[in-house]
């Protein structure tokens, strides 16, 4: 089974926990049986795994999320990179390239799309399977997953099905309605349309080459940046007469909001965090070293991160995104393909960082023009370069780097280090990297 998960979006309706950089599906807020926790991502790469151990899966996403797909997956995943955003038909398309002309995936061969970021269990996995098999029959050019509805909803688009057996042709699209409208979609034994769909690779090729004039995947993400945004629902399933969707009536969670996703949370506190007894519906989401404590409190999310902190009722939380437009936002904490920083002091010539490398792994080699770095070893094991030269590290080393000197750090264990930054021009833009020849 061949899956595509699309990872799209940016970071304000979970602020503070998300950011430009780190998207809702990031944040590991799951807890597993041994304690730790996990992401959306990591959950739903976890969950296809586990229902097709050789299921191959590629995330369809942005460049400023690609650091934490390596961090959280490592490099068993492929990802194919939108260079800008252009909705959901060019995304896919460039995805359907990649499989064809990088992975090598046979256009016979079946390809499920699902998002990245809901909140499903293991029979979500058996279905999409199932809807892989039925692509492979070519009954039909789609086969939908349909989402049984248990309210009226505005947010979705509908399908109406022929009949109301598993599986059925569909007899029309409906786009998101009022409360009225949806209400009667119902009434005719319409599905939520979920965004998950399977096809056979050559199909989306066509509809592609059809569409867009590209040769290969390498032609067609040079010209990305020119091409039309429109959804995958307007440019193809619309248009399509020989669709079929498969009805589904477990759990499927948007969790877009902060009241969607604590209901989706097993706990009421994550990271420093208590709640005395008076406290009803509140949940505590912390990811600083220092406690929040909530008292007599009636549905509320209290959220902290370096990057800020939100105390809000549950369902005013979904009006958070003008509110974030307005706030100067400086990236306090990031994960990286090698580990992960963490803003700590900023002053008008200096930034404090605390820098996490997993074990095996390093940053680039590079110099900075206009600042001077001093290194100081917490904790681990390792080696530095600089200008070439080679030493080991261990706690308590220092490292001190002229302005225009190349340097790296090589972590042989978890290396986790200060990073203080000193220059009246300190910016992320001031990097320059080299081949390193070790």
């Amino acid at each position: 089974m061949n899956v595509v998960l699309l990872s799209g979006g940016s970071g304000k309706r979970l602020w503070p926990l998300s950011n430009d950089v780190r998207s809702k599906q990031f944040i590991k807020i799951f807890k597993n049986e041994d304690g730790t926790y996990e992401s959306m991502v990591q959950r739903m790469y976890r969950q296809i795994k586990k229902i097709d151990k050789n299921a191959t899966v590629t995330i369809a996403t942005s460049k400023t999320q690609v650091s934490a797909i390596r961090n959280q997956l490592g490099d068993e995943v492929g990802v194919s990179v939108e260079p800008c955003r252009r909705d959901t038909f060019p995304a896919i398309a460039l995805a359907s390239s990649y499989l064809a002309d990088i992975e090598g995936v046979s256009g016979e061969e079946t390809v499920v799309i699902c998002p990245v970021d809901p909140y499903v269990e293991e029979d979500y996995f058996k279905a999409i399977y199932e809807l892989s098999e039925l692509a492979a029959r070519e009954e039909a050019d789609l086969v939908l997953l349909g989402m049984e509805p248990d309210r009226p909803s505005e947010r979705y688009g509908y399908i109406i099905p022929e009949s109301d057996e598993e599986v059925s042709f569909v007899s029309t699209f409906k786009e998101k309605p009022t409360a009225k409208e949806a209400k009667e979609y119902i009434k005719r034994g319409a599905l939520w349309n979920g965004g998950v769909f399977a096809y056979k690779l050559k199909y989306v090729l066509n509809k592609a080459h059809e569409l867009i004039d590209f040769t290969d995947y390498e032609d067609l993400l040079e010209k990305y940046e020119s091409l039309e945004k429109i959804s995958f629902d307007y440019a193809v399933v619309e248009k399509e007469k020989r669709i079929q969707v498969k009805r589904f009536s477990g759990k499927w969670q948007d969790l877009g909001t902060w009241n969607s996703l604590t209901e989706a949370m097993e706990e009421k506190v994550v990271g420093k965090g208590m709640l005395d007894e008076e406290c009803r519906g509140v949940h505590i989401v912390n990811e600083m070293d220092v406690p929040v404590l909530a008292m007599g409190l009636r549905d509320v999310i209290i959220s902290a991160s370096p990057d800020g902190i939100l105390v809000s009722d549950k369902d005013s939380s979904r009006k958070i995104g003008p509110f974030v437009d307005g706030i100067e936002q400086q990236i306090m904490f990031a994960e990286k393909s090698w580990g992960s920083y963490k803003v700590m002091d900023v002053e008008p010539e200096s930034m404090t960082i605390k820098v996490t490398l997993n074990a095996g792994n390093s940053m680039n080699y590079h110099s900075h023009r206009n600042r001077d770095e001093v290194w100081v070893v917490l904790s681990g094991e390792g080696r530095t370069i600089v200008d070439g030269m080679e030493q080991n590290v261990r706690a308590g080393d220092v490292i001190t780097m002229s302005a225009g000197c190349r340097h790296t750090v090589i972590a042989a264990t978890e290396l986790k280090l200060i990073e203080v930054q000193l220059g009246r021009e300190i910016s992320v833009h001031d990097k320059q990297k080299y081949r390193l020849e070790y």
